[in-house]
């Protein structure tokens, strides 16, 4: 496929030249320049199809409250206590300076198992006394979720990238039972929020 793609581009062009540089025949160019432009419009079709753009994820962000200051810890801004969320939120906070742990995010639903999240780096994102995390859910409407924030050191948060990528691999999401968290870890504050609609199945 990709070589028809890349012959159709070659000719069109050669097509296109040769229509450009005839300057004898009319009726000629006409042709030429119509059977240039139509290989190269299924040059840039097929290429489309091979390279697709990437999907990319949109969340939304729920209810917030004031930073408290002087920033001493790490706080959680958003969500808040009882929120109604969508299925994939942007869950954010401030931190102090020289904060140097990970800020890890996990969610327990009605199963009791803890699901860590991540975006691509596998950690929170963190810049200039700010973090965030997206955060997806995949239940049913109502359904209520406990949502954690941890500091981890670099062996928890290791365990969590890990855990993440065995998940990702085998393609099953089988959650982490109480005891199976990591040492390194300490909670930083728990939200219970609630979805404002049903999220099964969409991730």
């Amino acid at each position: 496929m990709l070589t028809s793609v890349i012959i159709s581009v070659i000719a069109g062009t050669i097509c296109l030249l040769l229509a450009i540089f005839n300057q004898k025949n009319a009726s000629l160019r006409i042709t030429m320049g119509i059977i240039g432009i139509v290989l190269l419009f299924y040059g840039g079709y097929g290429y489309g199809s091979l390279n697709l753009l990437p999907v990319i994820e949109t969340y939304d962000t729920g209810n917030t409250v004031a930073v408290e200051y002087p920033i001493t810890k790490v706080q959680v801004i958003s969500p808040v206590e009882g929120d109604s969320v969508s299925c994939r939120i942007l869950t954010m906070g401030v931190y102090p300076e020289n904060h140097e742990k990970d800020i890890w995010v996990l969610l327990k639903p009605s199963d009791n198992k803890f699901y860590p999240q991540s975006d691509y780096t596998n950690t929170s994102y963190k810049e200039n006394g700010k973090w965030q995390v997206v955060t997806r859910f995949g239940g049913d409407q109502g359904e209520a979720y406990d949502l954690y924030v941890y500091e981890a050191d670099k062996a928890a948060s290791q365990f969590f990238s890990e855990t993440i990528a065995q998940w990702k691999e085998a393609d099953d999401y089988e959650g982490l039972q109480q005891q199976e968290l990591p040492a390194g870890i300490k909670e930083i504050d728990r939200k219970q929020v609630h979805l404002a609609r049903n999220c099964r199945g969409i991730h």
